[in-house]
């Protein structure tokens, strides 16, 4: 390490692709892609709530939730074509770089196909999963889960060229494509509300957003990233077994995470159904926290994969180290307001009914992606450095766990049981991390485990001091019983131990450079 530089600071200052001003555009766009994001996940539940009965909009959900399998059909695919392409970009190889993309889009091909085929099944089986569903909903949700699941198979194969625009580092044509698919989703879905429209014709309004903004993807890049090339007659098999075989790990994540954050709505609907539209209401929130860590570390993916060619293992680690410092304290922030005054957000947002159903699902849900996501950076760079194998067992055991908790807890205590399942998962993939895979990947990320912890994880714990100190006053009730003035000291002693604690002075001094 040169001068008095961090690695992370470093990177950011780098004069190729990996420059700070490019990395900040790019988390400034992946930002600006969360807000409008956010405030279209806020304010389409207050309309959805409010003009749906709960049953309704139980089902509603449920659709979007089955659908959405199609995407763990991904398999890591846009990850490996984004990381190859950022690759051979810095090398100036757009050739190379073009067959990767055009292997990725064989094989999206593939997921593509089986993607129909899951969503048939699913649409098929929807009175096997949801028997307590009113039976009057079934022929809608089948037809809406098969729209919506198509469409999203036809997306699936278009990502790769997202990913293209991913991997030469320019967020902003991607970004605008999903702002544009969650404005357009919104739209649809709130105007087929509004007009009293059966949930059938909602769901091909959706199905008809996503086929736009994907044919979108394609025209995008013949416009402005053509620059790589793709050409299907240039795939040998030797380049798809490689993408397969890079893929393989990726797509063993994939379906971990099918089973750690993919099920969670659909065991709530089989044994729960009448909690169904509480327990998503608790879900939006707590997905908003990790869209905006996803946001920030986004970018960095690509940027480490370029660092890792020229930075030493112990460069990397001290990246690491930071990168996690930073995730940690963005959890803190956003994630111990929810858990203190989740009440009184959740009143104000979709009222005291789904305040009141919703803020016990909501305090166990964001806990237990605060600590899930406190591995985030880990698993972003072990990827990053093409060593995401060590870490597979942190997702698996992270997936067994979950589902089987969460399945037991549920057949004797609802939905609050889905939510421990969760929870207890959570906590032994971090562990795993730790007690595991770290020891297998110092060759790329050097870095003691105890340092990891106390300067990434535990230094950043300090912030949670004033929530624990409160604890009495909210962890008992639904509805905190807080002054005004205590909210005001613990905002101040809050913020306050962030910038003084968990930030170290070179940290700040980081923050003001890149500021």
């Amino acid at each position: 390490m040169s001068g008095s530089l961090s690695p992370l600071t470093n990177a950011l200052e780098s004069p190729k692709r990996t420059s700070r001003s490019k990395f900040v555009r790019n988390v400034a766009a992946n930002l600006a892609r969360l807000l409008i994001g956010a405030v279209i996940s806020l304010l389409l539940p207050v309309y959805l709530t409010r003009h749906l009965p709960v049953e309704i909009y139980g089902a509603w959900v449920l659709i979007l939730q089955l659908s959405a399998y199609v995407s763990f059909l991904d398999m890591g695919i846009q990850t490996a074509v984004s990381k190859h392409v950022a690759e051979y970009d810095a090398k100036g190889d757009y050739e190379t770089a073009g067959r990767f993309a055009s292997a990725g889009l064989i094989i999206m091909f593939a997921a593509s196909v089986l993607g129909v085929i899951l969503t048939t099944f699913l649409s098929w089986r929807v009175p096997h999963f949801f028997q307590n569903m009113p039976a009057s909903l079934y022929s809608d949700v089948r037809v809406s889960v098969m729209l919506i699941g198509f469409s999203l198979s036809f997306s699936l194969a278009c990502s790769v060229f997202a990913g293209i625009f991913l991997g030469l580092q320019s967020y902003q044509i991607p970004v605008a494509i999903s702002i544009l698919n969650r404005v357009l989703f919104a739209l649809a879905t709130a105007l087929a509300v509004h007009f009293q429209s059966r949930l059938a014709l909602v769901g091909a309004a959706v199905a008809f957003v996503n086929v736009f903004t994907a044919i979108l993807q394609i025209v995008s890049w013949r416009a402005l990233a053509k620059v790589v090339p793709v050409n299907l007659r240039q795939v040998t098999i030797k380049l798809l077994k490689k993408m397969l075989q890079y893929c393989m790990v990726l797509a063993i994540w994939s379906a971990a995470m099918l089973f750690i954050s993919g099920l969670d709505l659909t065991l709530v609907g089989h044994y729960d159904y009448s909690q169904t539209a509480y327990f998503s209401i608790a879900i939006a929130p707590t997905a908003l926290v990790v869209v905006l860590l996803s946001a920030i570390l986004g970018p960095f993916m690509p940027a480490a994969s370029a660092l890792s060619t020229t930075r030493t293992p112990d460069q990397m680690g001290e990246v690491l180290c930071r990168t996690t410092r930073y995730s940690a304290i963005v959890l803190y922030l956003t994630g111990l307001p929810l858990i203190l005054g989740g009440f009184y957000i959740l009143k104000a947002w979709v009222g005291p009914e789904y305040a009141t159903n919703t803020t016990v699902y909501l305090r166990i849900l964001v806990l237990a992606n605060m600590l899930r996501n406190f591995g985030l950076p880990y698993a972003t760079m072990v990827v990053a450095t093409d060593k995401q194998l060590p870490a597979t067992a942190a997702p698996i055991t992270e997936a067994i766990v979950n589902v089987t908790s969460s399945i037991w807890l549920a057949r004797h205590i609802g939905a609050a049981g889905v939510a421990l399942g969760t929870l207890l998962g959570a906590l032994f993939s971090i562990g795993i991390h730790f007690f595991v895979s770290m020891r297998y990947t110092r060759g790329s990320l050097s870095i003691s485990r105890l340092q990891l912890f106390t300067q990434g994880l535990l230094r950043p714990s300090v912030i949670a001091l004033p929530t624990i100190f409160a604890l009495p006053l909210w962890w008992f009730q639904k509805a905190p019983v807080i002054s005004l003035k205590a909210w005001t000291l613990w905002a101040c002693f809050t913020l306050l131990l962030t910038w003084f604690a968990a930030l170290s002075r070179s940290d700040r001094a980081t923050l003001f450079r890149v500021a």
